[in-house]
């Protein structure tokens, strides 16, 4: 999972991160581990505490932004944390990165696990990385992605 992530948040950090003027470019490479390792911490996170339900619950038709969904937000602070604790880097850099990374790679993650074309991504490999929680979450997963 943090393989797919990495790349997705590779594929797409181009202005907030490559070309960047205020992150230098030898820490280019360390930005996108620590966003990819703060994305991965931030869904645990809301996976623990109920919220990934919801924004999963979006992908399948249920309405809503995923930008505007609270586990989003809560996601985004964990990288922006992430890169200011861990890199030195400005609040307002780390949160125009977090904000410019963490919906899109959200979305595009979401609509993997949702597509059933694509096996890089499903209900079980998501909640595994999550920290194999079962229970509540492995039914609400279920109930999402179980009807392909």
């Amino acid at each position: 999972m943090f393989e797919t992530i990495l790349n997705l948040v590779r594929q797409h950090a181009g202005q907030s991160v490559i070309n960047n003027p205020a992150i230098p470019n030898e820490k280019n490479d360390t930005v996108l581990q620590t966003v990819t390792s703060g994305i991965m911490n931030g869904l645990g996170q809301q996976a623990q505490g109920g919220g990934l339900g919801g924004l999963l619950g979006m992908v399948t038709g249920q309405g809503g932004s995923v930008a505007d969904h609270p586990a989003t937000q809560g996601v985004q602070q964990t990288v922006q944390q992430d890169l200011m604790s861990k890199l030195g880097i400005s609040p307002q850099v780390a949160m125009s990165v977090a904000g410019a990374l963490v919906p899109l790679v959200l979305g595009k993650l979401l609509h993997k696990a949702n597509d059933p074309n694509d096996s890089s991504v499903d209900a079980g490999s998501l909640l595994n990385s999550l920290g194999g929680q079962s229970g509540g979450l492995g039914t609400i997963l279920g109930g999402l992605f179980g009807n392909h």
